[in-house]
């Protein structure tokens, strides 16, 4: 049975892998160093799992160099990431340190473990690194324009990967993803943040005047495109990857208000309410994913429509997720500065 090691795997879209791959049969080796957006809640459907493991290990440790002799993966996804925004403005410390340096760590280490052993590092990254795109869609050969400290340092972490390729030849490859949702996401994001707060009779809180513009993608469809780029991505290439849909804050806030009231009774302090936007909050990001649906024959399923019920269900029959958050991480208001 082949090995694959996830890193970040206790979090939303490292988690929503890890299921995919052992229902593909590989036995998966899931390290992560558990931070505020680690959850064991997301892993409890295999946990148990005779194909899976789990090591509390940071990519930055001398200790990851233990782990990819012992199991020999195949595949190293690389989904160890900070990831909030609005925390990269309070504390953009965090970001440098786990974003850069310790994906510096992972590729030292990577770099000389390929040589002896035959397999393949995936770098997952965001579209957020070619901030605003006003107009049109932005391919892989667009300029990197990163707004906020997060975007700045995942540029950093692509650039560094795409650097090892050339000078070492690894083998490595990069994806750039749009805006995922979908089960096991933290609610610091907008969505889960807004179902908690319909589930929960609170205001829904939406960025400046709404019009900020996201392409949305359901996780198992970007799931599913990373093991495609494991299985048939071309070495030392870029694939972004995304739905073409855009929609903007304040349209997937109505969106989520239709869905929920067809699912549950709404509360009378369940509306809109705008609040102060974030500083440099970019006004729309999209992304041109020819390239993976032309090489790779991938695209996504499932409709924005479809997807935000399968959300919002999720979220509905597994309260005890937001339970196993600290509340203040669900309530606080970060990134005014």
């Amino acid at each position: 049975m082949k090995k694959i090691l996830v890193t970040g795997g206790l979090g939303f879209i490292g988690s929503n892998l890890v299921d995919l791959l052992l229902e593909k049969n590989y036995f998966v080796i899931n390290i992560d160093k558990i931070s505020y957006s680690s959850n064991f809640y997301n892993t409890k459907d295999f946990i148990k799992s005779k194909n899976y493991k789990f090591i509390k290990c940071s990519i930055g440790e001398k200790k990851i160099k233990n782990i990819l002799y012992k199991f020999k993966p195949v595949c190293v996804f690389n989904l160890a990431a900070e990831t909030h925004v609005d925390r990269s403005i309070d504390r953009p410390t965090d970001f440098i340190k786990s974003n850069i340096v310790d994906v510096y760590n992972l590729l030292e280490n990577f770099k000389n473990f390929s040589k002896r052993f035959s397999s393949k590092l995936i770098h997952i990254s965001t579209d957020e690194v070619y901030g605003d795109v006003l107009k049109g869609r932005s391919s892989e050969t667009y300029p990197y324009k990163p707004s906020s400290p997060y975007a700045a340092s995942k540029a950093a972490s692509d650039h560094l990967v795409n650097s090892y390729i050339r000078t070492y030849r690894i083998p490595a490859i990069v994806t750039n993803c749009s805006n995922n949702y979908g089960p096991k996401q933290h609610p610091e994001k907008l969505i889960p943040k807004l179902i908690y707060n319909i589930l929960n009779n609170k205001p829904l809180p939406v960025y400046g005047k709404g019009i900020n513009s996201r392409e949305w993608i359901y996780v198992k469809d970007h799931c599913e495109a990373l093991l495609k780029v494991f299985q048939k991505g071309k070495i030392g290439e870029f694939y972004n990857i995304g739905s073409n849909k855009n929609f903007n804050n304040l349209e997937v806030c109505r969106n989520l208000l239709n869905v929920s009231k067809k699912i549950t009774t709404i509360g009378r302090n369940v509306k809109i309410k705008f609040v102060k936007d974030r500083p440099g909050h970019d006004i729309r990001y999209a992304l041109n994913s020819n390239k993976i649906k032309r090489d790779l024959k991938w695209k996504p399923k499932i409709s924005f429509n479809k997807g935000i019920k399968l959300t919002f269900e999720w979220y509905k029959n597994n309260k005890k997720y937001y339970k196993s958050l600290r509340r203040k991480d669900i309530i606080d208001r970060l990134g005014t500065k």
